[in-house]
């Protein structure tokens, strides 16, 4: 008798958890919300989607932190978990080390270690290798664009917000879309402004390397009320780039990654 109570006593236990929350991998502790995967001598943090039927394979959001951030905070958070729960999209938040990214470099430890966070959580997870998308904010921004830069073949869209790397970097690698957020009052991670005020230079990288030509303005949208983006948009020989302007500062916009998945998945437009 004791075993039978011990046995519903840890089923009831299992059913608490969230499938972000579910054990990773046989003998691991529950990991996923609060408590980190983990990998190697790191960790990261994952949430399914609702009403994921446990089979259906799944788009995936790999985001990286801000400075001073983990991936803990993202998988909570509201303009980021709300979007990805809701469009059937899993979210992956690896953590840096010291809670930061080493992105200034193209040999970033964090770019091999994010690409084995993928391939760890497809251990369990079934992923739509078609559908994987790549973003971050700040110096999360920022190692997400390292990341594509190194190891971007295979992506399908960098959703990167307030943060960058050198426009002059050469890259090997790319996603097959580029989609980037920025302030234009940011004093944290600067809007970098081109030669002869050009505005549209936060993606010139990779508007060189997709072989951009001229823009199309595609002119205000708003995902809230009380924040209007300015879009600019190029289809170009090898891939697709995206900017929007914004007059505020350093933030992650209201409703702006649930807007670039509702497009990428062909999905309506919805709010979060």
């Amino acid at each position: 008798m004791k075993h039978f109570i011990d046995g519903l006593l840890l089923l009831a236990a299992l059913a608490a958890f969230p499938f972000g929350s579910i054990a990773m991998e046989t003998g691991q502790e529950h990991c996923g919300l609060e408590h980190p995967c983990s990998l190697g001598d790191r960790g990261y943090h994952v949430l399914a989607p609702d009403d994921w039927d446990g089979e259906t394979a799944l788009p995936l959001l790999l985001h990286f932190h801000g400075w001073m951030r983990d991936g803990a905070l993202i998988v909570r958070h509201q303009r980021i978990a709300s979007a990805t729960r809701k469009r059937g999209v899993l979210l992956v938040a690896p953590n840096g080390i010291g809670k930061t990214w080493n992105f200034w470099q193209s040999a970033s430890r964090d770019v091999p270690f994010a690409a084995s966070v993928i391939d760890d959580v497809a251990k369990v997870y079934p992923i739509d290798r078609e559908k994987i998308f790549v973003s971050g904010y700040s110096y999360g921004g920022a190692m997400a664009w390292r990341f594509v830069c190194q190891q971007g073949d295979g992506v399908a869209a960098l959703l990167a917000i307030s943060g960058s790397i050198r426009q002059d970097t050469r890259c090997p690698e790319a996603p097959d879309e580029v989609r980037h957020v920025h302030g234009l009052s940011d004093t944290v991670m600067d809007f970098p402004v081109g030669p002869d005020a050009d505005i549209t230079y936060p993606v010139a990288l990779w508007r060189g390397q997709y072989e951009c030509s001229d823009a199309t303005e595609d002119g205000p949208w708003q995902a809230r009320s009380f924040l209007t983006f300015e879009r600019s948009s190029w289809d170009c020989a090898r891939g697709r780039v995206t900017l929007d302007i914004h007059p505020g500062g350093h933030f992650i916009p209201h409703g702006w990654i649930a807007r670039q998945l509702d497009q990428l998945l062909s999905l309506p437009n919805s709010y979060p």
